[in-house]
């Protein structure tokens, strides 16, 4: 339903295999699968980071997903990316609910031809 796809902010390398699994994704899962692309490690110094803000930013864009920075250490930012994808799959699954036609199977209805003319059979109980 869902996917994070999650980079370490000091690490360029797993910045950019980001491509390579959207790549995967777009191959092997669902075509309206929700994603979301995470910064993770966020509280780090600035002089430990090797991705910043705007490039994430920017590739987030480029794929037209939502962009978080979080740091799973400190807690920043990581229930919001949960509820975000939970709350964007749930718009997605209701908006294709309302879309499909509903399906009801109808009881106790008798059949009708064309004039109307066949009546409902009436049951009996106990003999009456």
């Amino acid at each position: 339903m869902g996917i994070l796809l999650v980079y370490d902010v000091t690490d360029e390398s797993s910045f950019n295999n980001i491509r390579n699994w959207i790549r995967n994704i777009e191959q092997h899962a669902s075509d309206n699968v929700n994603k979301i692309l995470v910064g993770n490690k966020a509280d780090m110094d600035e002089s430990k980071r090797a991705v910043p803000t705007s490039k994430g930013q920017a590739l987030a864009d480029e794929y037209g997903i939502k962009f978080f920075e979080t740091s799973a250490k400190t807690n920043m930012n990581v229930e919001e990316v949960f509820f975000s994808i939970a709350r964007d799959i749930k718009q997605r699954i209701a908006a294709s609910d309302s879309k499909a036609e509903p399906q009801t199977i109808k009881i106790n209805q008798p059949n009708q031809t064309a004039g109307g003319a066949q009546s409902a059979q009436k049951s009996a109980c106990c003999g009456s």
